[in-house]
């Protein structure tokens, strides 16, 4: 048992008081600490109080690093919690300040999930499955995500995936149409689009070469194709590995002998 002799607030945090017992520095704690527990000079106090105070002490703590956290932007339960067993407070103090987070509304996993969603769709390219991922990533519960995820609806998916479908093949222009439409399926696959949903943006987007680029993506990989083969072989062994090396590139063997039929021109 002591007795509080002191009371003095902080000078660099002007919301924290530093307690002195029986004349010595004993502990600080948070302004709303010291409101709700009554302290003053004069009071007595043991150490089961002491304790009890410098647990509330560290919630509330814990409940002001979480605030300032969530002033960049909005995040999940375990996110936050995240955050906070970094500060090495404890497991128990943690639970408690997300409990008071919820309660005062900062915390919301299906308002957070519901504006992630919306966000995707309208800033980023990405396809629903890349979106679940993430969700289920920062830790919001499933039946959560399935309902947010039903603003992602397949007309929204079909009509972004004919979008990227359009950007990426002109990306792809260079390569032969079988080389580019696997790339471009790769890509969005990759960004989370079902492929029931890849193969229907293909087919609505119009993504035919012209007889000009076909010819212009055949040439720039046989010409590649040439530099390192004509100093190698000649006659057939020649032309053999010039259609081998187009062909598994994905060109057609009309392409193909098109194409070497000029690079014979151009040599002569």
């Amino acid at each position: 048992m002591g007795t509080i002799t002191k009371i003095t607030k902080q000078v660099k945090n002007d919301e924290r008081y530093n307690i002195f017992i029986d004349g010595e520095y004993s502990f600080s704690v948070d302004e709303e600490i010291l409101a709700r527990f009554q302290m003053g000079k004069g009071q007595e106090i043991d150490e089961v109080a002491i304790a009890e105070i410098g647990y509330e002490d560290d919630v509330r703590k814990s409940f002001n690093l979480a605030i300032h956290y969530l002033s960049f932007r909005m995040r999940t339960e375990k996110e936050v919690w995240d955050y906070l067993m970094k500060k090495e407070l404890g497991q128990a103090v943690a639970d408690e300040a997300i409990q008071k987070l919820k309660k005062y509304k900062y915390l919301n996993d299906q308002e957070f999930a519901q504006a992630y969603v919306n966000t995707q769709i309208n800033t980023s390219d990405k396809g629903p499955g890349a979106v679940e991922r993430e969700l289920a990533t920062k830790g919001v519960d499933k039946a959560l995500i399935d309902e947010a995820m039903a603003a992602f609806t397949r007309e929204i998916q079909v009509e972004k995936a004919m979008s990227l479908t359009n950007k990426l093949f002109k990306k792809y222009k260079k390569d032969s149409s079988i080389v580019a439409k696997q790339k471009t399926e790769q890509n969005l696959a990759r960004k989370g689009y079902p492929f029931s949903v890849i193969n229907l943006a293909w087919q609505e987007t119009d993504n035919e070469k012209s007889e000009d680029e076909k010819l212009e993506a055949v040439l720039v990989h046989a010409r590649k194709a040439h530099n390192r083969l004509h100093s190698k072989y000649t006659g057939y062994d020649y032309v053999n590995k010039m259609k081998q090396n187009l062909y598994r590139k994905g060109f057609s063997m009309e392409e193909i002998d098109g194409a070497i039929e000029i690079l014979k021109e151009e040599e002569d």
